[in-house]
C-alpha cells in the first residue's frame, strides 16, 4: 500500500514541477518545449486525479474503522459498516486502475508514424487487397481525425497497389497503430477468377515510429541521392522532369524512394523523413523483440513476417490470430470499423505488461 502511495506521490510532485515550468516565460517562448511539458502535464494530471480520490478513499476508510472501534451506538455502527464495505469496493476499483495507469508507457506511443502497406503472394489480388487495407486505414484515420499524407505509391496493374506508404499525423498515433505490423491474409473469390474459386493472398503491413532528429543523427555522408523521373498517378508533370528521389543509406543498404511530389526538394525532404525513419526502426524492432521475449507476448509489434489477421469475406470474418478474437462484421471492418480490434489488442497488451509488472514488483 505505503509503496503505491509513494509512486502516486512521486508522480503528483512531478506534474507540480511540470506545471511550474510551462507557465515560465522563456519555457513559453520555446515551442518545442512548451508542447512537450504541456502534453507531459496532461498525461499526468489524470493519475493525479485518480491519486487524490484514491487517497480520500483510504482516508475516508481509516476514518470508518477508526468509528468502528469507538463507537458504542449499534445504529450508528451498522452505518459505519455499511459505508467502510462500499468504501472498500471504490478502493478494490481503484486499484485495478491505478496498477493499469502506473504501466509504463511505451517512449514512441505519442509519436506519429510512417505506414508502408506492401503486396505480399498472391499477385494481382494481393495488389488489391493492397489497396483494401490503405482504404481501411484511410477511413479509420479519418474518424480519429488524424491527418495522412502520402509518400510513396507503386500501383498495381489490375488495381490497389504493389506497395504504398503514407504517414499519419494527430494524436497518439503510435499508440494505436502499432499492432498493425505484420502479415495480414485474405480469403476470398478474386475479380480476376473465372471459376469462382476461393483464393488465399496477403499483404504486409509496417507501422514506423516517425523519427525526429533528435531520435537519430542521420550522417549525410552516408547517403547516396539518385534523382529519377517518377511514373504513375500525379499529372502530367511526372515523366517530364526529375522531380523523383531515391536515398540510400550506404552503411545498411537501405534503399527508400519518394515520387508523390511535383517538387524534387520536397520529395528529398519527404525521403530523408523516411530514411531517418527507417534506420530509427531497427532500433525500436530490437527493442520490442526483446521485450516481447521477456513476457513471451503475444501482441508483439516488432515481427514483420508474423501471420497476424485474416479477412474472411466468404464468411464475412476477420480473425485476429494473436489474440482469437473472431468478428463477424467484415463489411464494416474494411470500411475503418477497426477500434474495437485494437482495443482487444492494447488491453491484452497491457495484461501482459502488469503481469510482467507485478512479477517484478514495478506496479
Amino acid at each position: 500500500m505505503s509503496q503505491l502511495l509513494d509512486k502516486l506521490q512521486a508522480i503528483k510532485e512531478k506534474w507540480e514541477e511540470v506545471g511550474k515550468m510551462i507557465v515560465d516565460p522563456d519555457i513559453i517562448a520555446d515551442n518545442s518545449r512548451y508542447a512537450k511539458l504541456s502534453k507531459e502535464y496532461k498525461d499526468l494530471e489524470e493519475t493525479v486525479k485518480k491519486y487524490d480520490e484514491y487517497k480520500n478513499v483510504i482516508d475516508n476508510i481509516a476514518s470508518s474503522k477508526e468509528i468502528l472501534s469507538t463507537e458504542t451506538d449499534p445504529e450508528f455502527k451498522e452505518m459505519a459498516e455499511m459505508e467502510l464495505k462500499d468504501l472498500e469496493e471504490q478502493k478494490e476499483k481503484l486499484d485495478d486502475e491505478i496498477k493499469f495507469m502506473l504501466i509504463p508507457k511505451d517512449p514512441d506511443d505519442n509519436k506519429n508514424v510512417i505506414m508502408e502497406i506492401r503486396a505480399g503472394t498472391g499477385g494481382d489480388e494481393a495488389s488489391i487487397f493492397c489497396g483494401d487495407l490503405f482504404r481501411m486505414y484511410s477511413y479509420f484515420i479519418e474518424k480519429r481525425g488524424w491527418k495522412q499524407e502520402i509518400m510513396y505509391v507503386n500501383e498495381g496493374t489490375s488495381g490497389g497497389y504493389k506497395e504504398v506508404s503514407f504517414q499519419i499525423s494527430g494524436d497518439d498515433v503510435y499508440s494505436w497503430m502499432k499492432y498493425e505490423s505484420g502479415v495480414h491474409r485474405v480469403q476470398r473469390v478474386p475479380k480476376t477468377e473465372s471459376q469462382g474459386r476461393v483464393h488465399t493472398s496477403a499483404s504486409t503491413v509496417a507501422v514506423l515510429p516517425e523519427a525526429e532528429e533528435i531520435d537519430f543523427q542521420l550522417n549525410m555522408a552516408d547517403v547516396k541521392k539518385d534523382t529519377f523521373r517518377a511514373s504513375g498517378a500525379g499529372g502530367q508533370h511526372v515523366n517530364k522532369t526529375e522531380s523523383a528521389v531515391r536515398l540510400t543509406h550506404i552503411p545498411t543498404n537501405t534503399v527508400v524512394e519518394c515520387q508523390d511530389e511535383r517538387s524534387q526538394i520536397k520529395n528529398n525532404e519527404k525521403a530523408l523523413k523516411m530514411l531517418r525513419t527507417k534506420l530509427y526502426e531497427a532500433e525500436v524492432v530490437k527493442r520490442e523483440q526483446e521485450q516481447a521475449a521477456e513476457r513471451k507476448s503475444q501482441v508483439s509489434t516488432g515481427d514483420r513476417s508474423a501471420k497476424i489477421r485474416t479477412y474472411n469475406f466468404p464468411q464475412g470474418r476477420c480473425t485476429d490470430h494473436r489474440i482469437g478474437l473472431t468478428l463477424y462484421n467484415l463489411d464494416n471492418i474494411m470500411n475503418g470499423d477497426i477500434t474495437e480490434i485494437l482495443e482487444a489488442l492494447k488491453l491484452a497488451d497491457n495484461m501482459e505488461k502488469l503481469k510482467a509488472g507485478l512479477d517484478n514488483n514495478m506496479v
